[in-house]
């Protein structure tokens, strides 16, 4: 359920609290212990919109913080990434062509619709320099970090 810290040294062996990553750990255990449908019985397969969201990577590095969302068959235009100073949302849609299909569904697991994708971020960022790449399928989105929520080194004086 914790984050595997980063670092090797005993000394280094600390992982910050974060107390929206622990709500998303649960969440995340749930859905992969009850079945998907169960607690929307009533629900049909193709408007469960929660196995359609992208999956995402969040990367705090020193100066920006990196986002990445895998986002197959997206276009471009039929998405929209916002962002407040600590959280980056992702709406997108793909559209389904009207085909006929001959015969019936053995598996389904296509799915086309609208999706909303929110995820927090670990530190403040400088909203009027945020740089987003689209290109194959990858959204990359690189948020620069304020210079309060930056690392901050301090010299430790002898007395």
């Amino acid at each position: 359920m914790a984050t595997e810290p980063v670092k090797k040294t005993e000394s280094e062996n600390v992982v910050p609290f974060r107390p929206m990553s622990v709500l998303e750990e649960v969440e995340r255990m749930f859905e992969n212990i009850i079945p998907h449908g169960w607690t929307r019985p009533f629900r049909s397969e193709h408007l469960q919109l929660s196995e359609n969201l992208p999956q995402v990577d969040v990367i705090d590095q020193d100066e920006n913080i990196l986002v990445r969302a895998a986002l197959p068959g997206i276009k471009k235009e039929n998405l929209e990434v916002s962002t407040t100073q600590f959280t980056l949302t992702i709406r997108g849609s793909t559209r389904k062509e009207t085909k006929e299909e001959k015969g019936e569904f053995y598996r389904r697991e296509i799915h086309t619709g609208s999706f909303l994708r929110t995820v927090t971020l670990p530190a403040a960022v400088d909203e009027s320099n945020i740089k987003a790449v689209f290109k194959d399928g990858m959204l990359e989105v690189t948020l620069p970090k304020l210079e309060s929520a930056k690392r901050h080194s301090i010299k430790i004086e002898a007395d």
